[in-house]
């Protein structure tokens, strides 16, 4: 196998140079087991772990690999096994904050090209939802496409595309049946050599079909739709790096629950152009878009130009990003006491 097939380019050819000068390899991990990580190489698949300076250098989640990474390592290819020494730069990242009170960042997947938001298309679809992963998509650096799965059990599909487009401009939008065949040659032009395709979406959307329709395999378990609320089951349980045998490089990710933004500065605005657009046409600039004179947010909505809900729904993301910034940016000034105090303690026991 080699390194173009597994999504290498120019970009990380780069950042590897001094490395390879230094007599190091390079792999790109598919697998993730707390800290053991499945590396492919040219010469085929390692289990790796990071090396002790890399651990006591690492502060948070980000320092460590996630799937998706180009990792500089020594390998041991008579063990099979191999130490990992550094990252490579993330061409791109798609990341949400962890479940819960905690304000940490948990990867999803790194240096992707582009970006399947699976949505169903059955009693599943939720305009918000599909907002907020477009938000976070854009945000990550890869390109969004949005798949609308389960079209065969869906009787107003050009309405429903119509929603869509409301909320997602430029993205391109895709209504198909992975499981009948129907539309599945329309995702043709993104899969080929060298091309990293991650599939996101909330539980029971269709992404474990998709991925064996992709492959052309059953590879991954695929269960029906709750009884009651037309609901799939949860089935992927961890995130995969695939290689697929037509060309290109799949990521399987399991179904989220929800999708807690961590970091959205162009991204937002990218997500909702419309709304900023005409907050640029207010009389005031500090316009809070509630009362005031001349407010061109609250004139569009009353001339039905920009719905309700949209506007709420860019509040509410404002909000939950502001909050998570001040949040941050705590954590961030403890993160820095801990660096320093790793750095005091080290010189102490090099003076000893």
């Amino acid at each position: 196998m080699n390194l173009q097939t597994l999504g290498w380019n120019q970009y990380f050819e780069e950042a590897f140079k001094e490395y390879k000068e230094q007599g190091y390899e390079v792999g790109r991990v598919i697998l993730e087991h707390k800290r053991i990580y499945r590396v492919l190489t040219e010469k085929g698949e390692l289990l790796a772990e990071v090396s002790g300076k890399m651990r006591f250098q690492a502060l948070e989640r980000q320092d460590y690999p996630a799937i998706g990474d180009w990792v500089v390592l020594t390998p041991r290819y008579e063990e099979n096994k191999a130490t990992i020494h550094d990252i490579l730069p993330r061409k791109s990242k798609f990341s949400r904050k962890v479940a819960g009170m905690t304000t940490e960042e948990q990867i999803v997947a790194t240096n992707v090209d582009t970006i399947f938001l699976v949505n169903a298309l059955n009693a599943d679809f939720n305009i918000r939802r599909i907002e907020r992963y477009v938000l976070t998509a854009w945000e990550s650096g890869a390109n969004p496409v949005i798949i609308l799965s389960k079209s065969d059990l869906c009787e107003d599909i050009e309405e429903k595309i119509a929603q869509v487009e409301s909320v997602a401009f430029g993205v391109p939008i895709h209504a198909i049946s992975a499981e009948q065949n129907i539309g599945m040659d329309q995702l043709a032009p993104y899969v080929y050599e060298g091309q990293t395709i991650a599939l996101l979406g909330s539980s029971g959307v269709g992404k474990s079909t998709l991925t064996n329709a992709l492959l052309g395999s059953t590879k991954q378990e695929v269960q029906s739709v709750r009884e009651g609320d037309d609901r799939g089951r949860h089935t992927t349980t961890h995130r995969e790096l695939i290689i697929l045998d037509k060309g290109g490089i799949l990521i399987d990710t399991p179904g989220m629950r929800e999708l807690q933004l961590w970091e959205a500065d162009e991204g937002f605005s990218q997500s909702f152009s419309d709304v900023e657009a005409l907050a640029e046409n207010c009389r005031f600039r500090d316009c809070s878009h509630m009362k005031e004179p001349g407010c061109a947010i609250q004139e569009a909505i009353e001339d039905g130009i920009l719905e309700r809900d949209r506007y709420n729904s860019y509040v509410k993301l404002q909000k939950e990003l502001a909050f998570l910034e001040r949040k941050e940016n705590k954590r961030a000034a403890l993160l820095e006491k801990a660096k320093w105090k790793k750095i005091t303690s080290t010189q102490k026991k090099s003076k000893r």
